[in-house]
């Protein structure tokens, strides 16, 4: 059987020990193959792996939505930040130009007008300073004030002097004193005409009216019933004075002569010390 080159050992030794049976089990183990067959005319054997990686990326992807969806949910309530809701309303004071309302704290971060104000109160109380059971807590170099209807940082007074030194350029350039005799005019007596603020000043304010316009501390606002043009001050001017409202300007009636010497009184100078 050696010298038939059609045999080899091992087909001698499955033939004398009757295991030809375990053959035909060899045999069908070919039959998978002619399913490989099929494979290269679906393009490789790799597709079989493809659809199997599909598989389980659909699974979350299924699941991707409701994670998006619960993430926006967390990113907009704004208590689950660090600092929650008075850390987010320091960002807003930060970056904002005019005085926010509790209205539009609210809208911007979703939560309650209740828990905005609540937050103010604490942001103010932190600011000012107070006494605890932990010790002193000194007060901030800026303070938060209620003007215009809203609320806004503002550098603490105390520090004036020094902020004062550091500010300059076209900011610091103060008002004339016939800009600020118009802009009182206006402020206690408004909506207030070019014509009768000429009359209470005794001269022309044109240029003056221009430039608080220019500076939108003035704006127009209905004509009186003659055509003429009316001029009242504007939220600048409060957040420029510090005040919430024009009700907390000072009384005029201590500054003012008798109705009569109007015309015939100086200048008032009603420059803010």
């Amino acid at each position: 059987m050696n010298g038939n080159p059609d045999y080899t050992d091992d087909d001698l030794k499955i033939l004398l020990s009757g295991s030809w049976d375990a053959e035909p089990e060899q045999e069908p183990e070919p039959a998978p193959a002619p399913q490989l067959e099929p494979e290269p005319q679906t393009e490789s054997a790799p597709e079989e792996t493809a659809p199997v990686a599909p598989q389980p990326a659909t699974t979350p992807a299924a699941n991707a939505q409701p994670v998006t969806a619960a993430s926006a949910h967390d990113i907009a309530r704004v208590e689950l930040q660090p600092g929650g809701v008075k850390a987010a309303i320091e960002a807003i004071l930060a970056v904002a130009d005019v005085p926010v309302s509790v209205r539009e704290f609210a809208a911007a971060l979703i939560v309650s007008e209740r828990a905005i104000e609540t937050a103010l109160d604490e942001l103010h109380r932190d600011y000012e300073g107070y006494d605890d059971a932990t010790g002193t807590h000194e007060p901030r170099g800026f303070e938060l004030r209620q003007v215009a209807g809203g609320w806004r940082l503002y550098a603490r007074a105390d520090f004036s002097p020094w902020v004062g030194r550091f500010v300059v350029g076209a900011q610091t350039v103060k008002l004339t004193k016939a800009a600020l005799e118009t802009l009182a005019v206006i402020a206690y007596q408004q909506p207030a005409t070019r014509s009768y603020i000429a009359q209470v000043r005794g001269v022309s304010s044109d240029a003056a009216v221009r430039n608080l316009l220019q500076r939108g501390l003035i704006a127009e606002t209905v004509p009186d019933e003659t055509g003429a043009t009316q001029y009242i001050t504007t939220d600048t001017l409060l957040e420029k004075l510090g005040l919430n409202s024009l009700d907390e300007l000072p009384a005029l009636a201590p500054y003012l002569p008798d109705p009569d010497q109007v015309a015939n009184t100086e200048n008032l100078d009603i420059t803010p010390n």
